[in-house]
């Protein structure tokens, strides 16, 4: 059993590795729900301090039992046994990608028929609710986005002659050959190399999700991994998940690396002299635009479990939290309101780190809404590496990952 972070009412945790036989702190008059989540320490004293006791407040009669964990493969698996039997949680912070596979094995309440959901339909961000949407009917409520930027090193910029980064990934590509500078990936997972492939002009499957032979195999894809691959060959992309060395953060600040990417919370988890120090040595932009939108979007949905003993209390909480109060309060933490209303209120300077995140929202791409997503990432990861490491050659990998993805979205069955 996975060890869990319990914070009873969110107002203190401990350790604990049987969630179930945790009894909770209120008393039996109060309908207690039970809110599993992902959020950083950040975030956490966020929700501990200011949205949970504001949601009890106005909803007297409801407790919020919250449990942190890790996102991590262990926490999904966990989930589906849990609520494959009835005894998961009542609501759960998931992870978008996710979301379809859930729906799709029954393991999650449509939210359609709860009071209130038709007055939603505007409420988000224009791609959110799409990701809950199954056999028409919607599972998830969407919570809060993230983007990547390109991180560039301010020094290394400035001895290339660049005052602002090259506007083209071509050019980037070359200025990094030209004076040896080194990129930084994580890895070779769709996450970390869809928004280069797609600022060189490749592609991955058809808007519909239904078919990736023809567009992950397409001469566009093929000569962005081809670009790819020759710097590596040249030791110039540095890919930190298989040298199990994960500085790429530390390598782009010091001056080692002319461009990494990453998401917010590497800005937003640094004490404010850090931080300003960090935003000296880096730049942080949207990747650049080629065909389609470059930058990879993510995030999370909140979603209520089959199996809650308490729905309508539940709903009442998924309610609060995708609301503009709420989202508010926790955009201060770097993240994203998926709430438009609150979207457009939030206050971020050009100045600041989250300037490029927020401006990179509506440029963005999501990472295809299907249950086999799991698979398809795995499959995706495995023939990119064979490409990388020299086993096969540029087009014939990507024919055969087209080929083998193809069957993956088309499949009916699990």
């Amino acid at each position: 059993m996975i060890v869990i972070v319990l914070t009873a009412g969110c107002a203190g945790a401990s350790v604990i590795s049987e969630p179930d036989k945790v009894q909770t702190l209120h008393g039996n008059d109060k309908t207690v729900i039970t809110f599993w989540h992902t959020y950083n320490d950040r975030e956490t004293r966020l929700l501990m301090k200011k949205l949970i006791p504001a949601f009890e407040e106005n909803n007297p009669d409801i407790r919020v039992k919250c449990i942190n964990l890790a996102n991590s493969n262990e926490l999904k698996y966990s989930l589906i046994a849990r609520a494959s039997s009835n005894r998961g949680p009542d609501v759960v912070r998931m992870d978008i990608a996710w979301v379809p596979e859930f729906a799709h094995k029954n393991l999650l309440e449509p939210l359609d028929g709860f009071p209130g959901f038709d007055q939603l339909e505007f409420a988000f961000y224009n791609k959110g609710l799409s990701i809950g949407f199954y056999q028409d009917e919607y599972y998830s409520l969407p919570l809060n986005l993230y983007t990547k930027t390109a991180i560039f090193n301010r020094k290394l910029l400035k001895q290339a002659g660049y005052s602002e980064p090259p506007g083209t990934m071509d050019e980037i590509l070359e200025v990094a050959r030209k004076h040896r500078f080194m990129i930084g990936l994580g890895g070779l997972d769709p996450w970390d190399t869809l928004p280069y492939i797609y600022s060189l002009g490749g592609s991955f499957v058809d808007p519909g999700f239904t078919r990736a032979t023809g567009y992950l195999n397409s001469p566009g894809t093929v000569r962005a991994v081809e670009k790819l691959t020759g710097l590596y060959k040249e030791k110039l992309i540095h890919l930190s998940a298989v040298t199990l060395n994960s500085d790429n953060w530390e390598k782009v600040r010091n001056g080692n690396m002319l461009i990494t990417d990453d998401a917010p919370w590497f800005y937003s988890l640094l004490k404010y002299s850090e931080l300003k120090l960090a935003l000296e040595q880096t730049l942080p932009v949207p990747f650049p635009r080629s065909i389609v939108p470059s930058t990879i979007i993510g995030g999370e949905n909140l979603v209520i479990m089959k199996g809650s003993r308490h729905p309508a209390e539940a709903w009442a909480f998924i309610q609060w939290m995708t609301g503009k109060e709420a989202q508010l309060i926790m955009s201060r933490s770097g993240l994203i309101p998926a709430n438009r209303e609150a979207l457009n209120e939030m206050k971020v300077s050009p100045d600041s780190y989250l300037y490029p995140y927020v401006e990179a929202v509506d440029n963005g791409f999501l990472r295809p809404t299907v249950k086999n997503w799991g698979k398809i990432e795995m499959m995706y990861t495995l023939y990119l590496n064979k490409i990388f490491l020299g086993e096969l050659p540029v087009q014939q990998g990507l024919d055969l990952a087209a080929a083998e993805i193809d069957g993956l979205l088309i499949d009916k069955d699990y």
